[in-house]
């Protein structure tokens, strides 16, 4: 599931994703993004990783909102620990948003000042 960060504010939006992702929780998160692009235009978002399993359908629906809004995502910041994280950082590069950059959990306050730059 994903759970809007504290941190979040103007166009930088922020979430912690745990436990099973599931296609449901992109259609719960897609119509919060939707709407912070409409109002906002280009945003920067930062993702917590720290899910256990992620179901094919979740998958796709990642892919799907990443071909959908990669234009509008300014700056993405991946935060976690494991190997995978940095190794999809470099495709969210190319596939999810502008610009992505790989930050370990205990540089979470970076991450924020990264995304929060001019």
């Amino acid at each position: 599931m994903f759970e809007k960060l504290s941190g979040s504010s103007g166009n930088v939006i922020g979430y912690k994703a745990s436990g099973k992702m599931t296609a449901a929780d992109y259609d719960k998160l897609e119509p919060e993004v939707e709407a912070l692009v409409k109002q906002e235009g280009n945003i920067r978002m930062l993702l917590d990783l720290e899910f256990d399993e992620m179901t094919v359908k979740a998958m796709e629906s990642d892919l799907k909102m990443g071909r959908k809004y990669h234009n509008n995502i300014e700056k993405l910041a991946i935060v976690g620990d494991k190997k995978w994280e940095e190794w999809m950082t470099s495709m969210a590069n190319k596939l999810f948003a502008n610009e992505a950059k790989h930050f370990h959990t205990a540089d979470m306050d970076a991450a924020w000042a990264w995304l929060r730059e001019n």
